[in-house]
């Protein structure tokens, strides 16, 4: 929208100085013009009456009486032609090459013409031409500005609801919004008020069935395993101590469904999502990798960032980690980790590759289904990391298979404007420290 706004006043500008412009610069010269004639005409006027005067008068007309009606200044007569009633004529300055000229021929036969050089009223028309551009060019900066100031007043309450809508989504307390003046916005604001305040009344009556599900299911199935513990350390039969084993496996696998679900609906608020300085969470993973690639005798390449995110600042530390740890058990050469914006809407990838061999062709496919490994590992870590990164918003992809590069999508923070003012009453968290 920003864009759309300064594009839009440009091109209204630069058409209302075409428009305007190009007509005034030539009213102008032509102006110009007219005044140069019209001083050339009085000129020769005043010129062949104070002759006229000499020659009734019986005074010689010299050359030097001429000369003082020509000037070498600018827009004035540089050369005089005069004709007497005898047939003699007389002259004085220097003829132009390119010229105007006006002719005056009084009642006793004397003929004066006198001549203007054509480059004198261009250069004049030249200036005023230049001054009419120049004008033209102060108003296209003057409402340039102009534009952009109106453009940052009206995205930045736009980027703030934006912000203000993913922490909503997220699960957070609903933020304050502030009036911004402008009746559109102001409106999408009061709207997602009520939108936040029927979410946090959804989010709290599932927190709260979570809460009594987890209540309500241990409390019988804790009494289930201890009755069936009794039964199998009482029981004389094999048969029935058999039976009731089976059934403390059955119970278990039941209490670990019920801990998964549980775990799942917790995921999936996003209640810990919230802003997160991406180089804090670097810096942290180059505390703790650093040492171990050089013991390996590889390079560990974590470039510096200034992006922020929206995620969970424990669960990203925790991918990253995972990430890193999978290029340094199954990678090679250097590792590097470097983040980037991507695309309109501000998202933020972070790229972690090597120059190892890659991800085998067979593997790739499937390299995020859970129990999926190549042999030296357990094939949960990048499942949960993918788990954790699709709870806060994002994916987790693999980008390259030969070498292998894998890469994180979150949402990021637009840099327009400064991240106090569009969220004044956000949160920006540091990365914790993986535990």
């Amino acid at each position: 929208m920003r864009r759309r706004v300064l594009r839009a006043t440009i091109a209204a500008l630069t058409v209302a100085v075409i428009l305007l412009g190009i007509p005034l610069a030539v009213v102008a010269a032509q102006i110009v013009k007219e005044d140069a004639l019209r001083d050339l005409d009085l000129r020769t006027t005043t010129a062949a009456r104070a002759l006229e005067v000499r020659f009734r008068a019986g005074e010689t007309i010299t050359e030097d009486v001429l000369g003082s009606y020509v000037s070498d200044a600018t827009n004035a007569p540089s050369y005089i032609y005069v004709q007497l009633p005898d047939g003699s004529e007389m002259t004085a300055g220097v003829e132009p090459t390119r010229s105007f000229s006006d002719s005056h021929v009084t009642d006793d036969g004397l003929v004066v013409v006198m001549y203007m050089d054509w480059w004198d009223v261009f250069w004049i028309t030249a200036q005023f031409v230049a001054l009419v551009l120049g004008l033209g060019v102060i108003a296209v900066a003057a409402g340039l500005a102009m534009a952009r100031w109106q453009a940052n007043r009206l995205t930045a309450p736009l980027v703030y609801l934006a912000a203000s809508a993913e922490q909503l989504g997220t699960g957070q307390v609903r933020p304050r919004l502030e009036k911004t003046g402008i009746e559109e916005i102001d409106l999408v604001a009061e709207e997602l008020s009520r939108s936040a305040d029927r979410m946090a009344a959804r989010l709290a009556t599932e927190r709260q069935f979570a809460a009594d599900a987890s209540h309500q299911l241990r409390t019988p199935l804790t009494a289930l395993t201890m009755r069936l513990e009794e039964i199998a350390a009482l029981s004389t039969q094999d048969e029935v101590r058999e039976e009731a084993e089976k059934s403390l496996e059955q119970v278990e696998r039941l209490v670990g469904v019920v801990d998964e679900l549980l775990g799942r609906s917790r995921r999936a608020l996003g209640s810990g999502t919230e802003l997160v300085v991406l180089e804090q969470v670097f810096e942290q993973q180059r505390e703790e990798w650093t040492q171990a690639f050089r013991a390996a005798g590889r390079g560990l390449e974590i470039h510096e960032t200034g992006a922020t995110v929206f995620a969970t600042p424990g669960g990203l530390a925790q991918v990253l980690a995972t990430l890193i740890e999978n290029s340094l058990h199954h990678g090679g050469g250097t590792t590097t980790v470097a983040a980037r914006e991507s695309g309109a809407n501000h998202a933020i990838v972070i790229e972690v590759r090597d120059e190892g061999a890659g991800v085998p062709e067979e593997l790739a496919p499937r390299i995020f289904e859970r129990e999926v490994t190549s042999g030296r590992g357990t094939g949960l870590g990048l499942a949960l990391a993918r788990d954790l990164v699709t709870a806060d918003g994002g994916r987790l992809e693999l980008a390259q298979r030969v070498p292998a590069a894998f890469a994180v999508f979150l949402q990021g923070v637009p840099p327009m404007v400064d991240l106090e003012t569009v969220i004044p009453h956000g949160r920006t968290g540091g990365a914790r420290r993986r535990r």
